[in-house]
């Protein structure tokens, strides 16, 4: 097996028993089930949001850039 199958299988694994966690705490009536997934969501969304700022903020502009008269490479 490969290890991107062996990842795929603990994601779904992962999925699986976060889904059943929150279907749990829902028929219990417990909002700590409800605040878990969205506490993971927005951690996830706030650290994509971090590296791609970083990124931005830490690439090197482009040495050689186009003026204006100059024509476009040829492909």
């Amino acid at each position: 097996m490969e290890r991107s199958q062996q990842l795929g299988r603990i994601i779904v694994a992962a999925t699986a028993l976060n889904f059943l966690f929150f279907l749990a705490g829902v028929m219990r009536r417990s909002y700590f089930a409800l605040a878990y997934p969205m506490t993971l969501v927005m951690a996830v969304a706030s650290a994509a949001a971090l590296w791609v700022g970083w990124t931005m903020m830490t690439t090197e502009p482009e040495i050689a850039e186009l003026e204006m008269g100059d024509e476009p490479p040829a492909v």
